[in-house]
């Protein structure tokens, strides 16, 4: 293995990996973020807390050519990892619980965005440089889950005939002459599985690893899943596709639209076409909030907006947000503020006058 090749400039950190094996990966990641590296029980973790940023990542290999590598970290700057090698490239299972990152195919091509909570499938071409740019300032939480196709067809029972067409003809790409790049439905199912893997908490190593691995294949195969009913046009309970998500993001402008109207799910599902569990869904994905903590959040920071910039009254405020009890409204601006409204304008008038 050749030592690991990195520029450091105003702008950017570029990492150049030569190798596909995670445990490689994981040595020039090392020497990049100068972080510092233990191993215990099959696991190996890096922690840095420095000028790069601030965070964790842990590897593990499995049997079969299944592995994991997974992130918890924030970055003082941007960084690219250039992946330049000959060998033969692991199929890569990609979620998100936190943040973005963008990839592509080549590191001259354009990159495409992965999202949070979208279930993402990579596969690229022999010899192709591929190309992960983590921003800075992001919280990410990532998971990839990494299969080197090859031990992997040599599982008994491995049943890979049993997908669909397209993933069959990846997996038995023994070459990689073909290039594959899913981006599908939006899942919290998954999401929740990731956490449970994450939260695993045994000393004993033997069942402390079995724990692992099964948690892995269960969030492999939810993967799987969503990638089959994604391509027969089906989804998952648990996920809800981009058009969906598209719908649900343009609800933001009509509840301000009519935000001193009662905003109800039944409403938005009407204006939406998207059923009430869907609606909870998709505000869960996208603003981490059901459909009525969302609505109430909103118009509590329009209430804010108008107790500093206008001089209406805190009773025509409470008309004008759509609150029907002023004591109702002092109380749940009371709850996300820890100040009631009539002080939260004294505070701010107050303060105006003393930058006079």
């Amino acid at each position: 293995m050749q030592l690991p090749v990195y520029t450091n400039d105003k702008t950017m950190r570029e990492l150049i990996i030569n190798s596909t094996k995670s445990e490689n990966i994981f040595t020039q990641i090392q020497t990049c973020l100068q972080g510092k590296l233990k191993g215990d029980w099959g696991e190996k973790i890096i922690t840095f807390n420095n000028s790069t940023g601030k965070g964790t990542l842990r590897t593990i290999d499995f049997n079969w050519g299944l592995s994991l590598i997974d992130c918890d970290l924030k970055l003082n700057e941007d960084v690219k990892i250039v992946f330049d090698t000959d060998e033969l490239s692991p199929i890569e299972f990609i979620f998100i619980t936190k943040g973005y990152f963008e990839y592509s195919e080549n590191c001259t091509d354009a990159f495409n965005r992965l999202k949070q909570f979208q279930n993402t499938i990579i596969s690229h071409k022999r010899n192709a440089k591929k190309t992960f740019l983590f921003p800075k300032g992001e919280h990410l939480k990532i998971n990839f889950i990494r299969v080197e196709r090859q031990e992997y067809l040599q599982k008994k029972n491995n049943d890979i005939s049993q997908l669909n067409q397209l993933l069959v003809s990846i997996f038995n790409d023994n070459e990689c002459h073909t290039a594959f790049q899913h981006g599908g439905s939006y899942s919290l199912r998954i999401a929740e599985e990731i956490k449970l893997l994450n939260n695993i908490d045994i000393d004993n190593a033997m069942l402390r690893s079995l724990s692992l691995e099964g948690r892995v294949y269960l969030i492999l195969s939810l993967q799987l899943l969503e990638h089959k009913n994604f391509e027969e046009n089906m989804n998952l309970p648990e996920a809800i596709s981009k058009e969906d998500i598209l719908k649900i993001h343009k609800l933001t402008t009509y509840i301000i639209e009519n935000i001193s109207e009662n905003i109800s799910i039944t409403t938005l599902s009407e204006e939406s076409g998207l059923s009430p569990k869907k609606l909870q869904l998709g505000f869960k994905i996208l603003y981490s909030k059901t459909v009525n903590e969302y609505v109430r959040s909103l118009k509590l920071e329009i209430s804010k907006n108008y107790l500093k910039n206008s001089d209406l009254s805190v009773s025509e405020i409470v008309y004008a947000i759509g609150i029907k009890s002023r004591s109702y409204f002092s109380k749940i601006f009371f709850e996300a503020y820890d100040i009631l409204p009539t002080e939260y304008r004294k505070h701010i008038k107050n303060k105006n006058s003393s930058i006079r």
